[in-house]
């Protein structure tokens, strides 16, 4: 079985490795707030309803929802998975043609915990990855926060952005989700086996993962190299770099381009110098890339850094609270692995 994929640091070759930190002891400390770019436009079959979860999966409030308004999972739409321990806003849709909403949703779902914060009717269902970005409140406390090396960190990830690592919780506790796909894959994937596609998409992200930490070592994750496929910021619009020039490196400088890394599936190899890296994760893990072109998923890119949007640093007594946006698919915690030592990150 593959092992997860060792977490690099970036910032440790100029500051050293962190101390020790806490990033979620409660979760108060970890607020998500899933941005969207439209509103819900007031008729049609679906109730939207934006909701606030704590200590729950989206999963988890999926099916509460399905259950209260007497329809099947399937009717729920939703744009992205939030974490369990943590205070979560997104919104959800609800297929109900024809009727209404139980009239005690909302008190029904507050007595689990969950909160209806607005809700309105849309006539289409919620598709997954409509959301643009979404808006972290962390709370940081412990030893990581003396002396001055913590705000210098911070200041360097706002200018420089984060490695876009997949964060440990796409894998499972332990890695059990890896673990699954690579059975599921060594067999031939079936989707009566992964209906949501969760192990094919555990098993793209560790191989992402590893050919980040690939770039992480020789330093190319942040400027782009001949026969790289780069992102522009802000947008999922791709092109393919034959040669590097200088204004190429100016915008990469600038936050305005990033370099990006196979999310495996079906579909030409990269060539040039990008083309060894790819090689690697063949030689090292057959299993998983021969299993993710049998199982027909499309080869596709992702952004190996992230830009912070808006960040913000404020002092508390005994900690420091964070603020800022990630474009929809990052993970806060690649930002914190960063700034502290903690377990999740060893």
């Amino acid at each position: 079985m593959p092992n997860l994929p060792a977490w690099r640091r970036f910032l440790d070759a100029e500051f050293g490795t962190p101390k020790p930190g806490c990033y979620r002891a409660r979760p108060e400390d970890f607020i998500v707030d899933e941005q969207l770019d439209f509103m819900p436009e007031d008729h049609g079959e679906h109730l939207w309803l934006r909701l606030e979860k704590r200590h729950q999966t989206t999963l988890d409030v999926v099916k509460s929802v399905s259950r209260l308004c007497g329809v099947t999972p399937r009717d729920i739409g939703y744009s992205g998975m939030k974490d369990r321990v943590a205070v979560t806003r997104q919104w959800l849709s609800v297929h109900l043609p024809g009727r209404e909403a139980p009239s005690d949703l909302g008190a029904s779902l507050a007595a689990l915990g969950v909160t209806v914060l607005e809700q309105a009717r849309h006539p289409r269902k919620l598709k997954r990855g409509v959301h643009r970005t979404n808006h972290f409140t962390l709370r940081v406390s412990g030893e990581a926060l003396q002396g001055g090396r913590f705000v210098d960190r911070w200041e360097s990830l706002c200018r420089q952005g984060i490695p876009n690592y997949f964060g440990p919780q796409r894998f499972g506790r332990e890695g059990r989700n890896l673990q699954r796909a690579q059975v599921l894959l060594a067999k031939g994937w079936r989707k009566r086996d992964d209906r949501q596609g969760m192990l094919l998409s555990t098993a793209r992200s560790f191989l992402f993962n590893e050919l980040l930490s690939e770039r992480l070592g020789d330093g190319t994750w942040r400027q782009p190299v001949a026969g790289d496929t780069v992102m522009l910021e802000g947008t999922q619009s791709v092109f393919t770099v034959d040669t590097v020039d200088e204004r190429l490196l100016e915008r990469a400088v600038e936050l305005d381009i990033h370099p990006t890394g196979v999310l495996w599936g079906v579909g030409e190899h990269a060539a040039l110098q990008v083309a060894p890296y790819e090689m690697q994760l063949m030689e090292r893990h057959p299993t998983l890339c021969k299993g993710l072109v049998d199982s027909g998923v499309k080869r596709a890119h992702r952004a190996l850094r992230a830009r912070l949007i808006s960040p913000q640093l404020t002092w508390e007594p005994e900690a420091v609270l964070l603020s800022f946006g990630l474009p929809r698919g990052s993970f806060a915690t690649a930002v914190i692995s960063e700034l502290i030592h903690h377990p999740d990150f060893d």
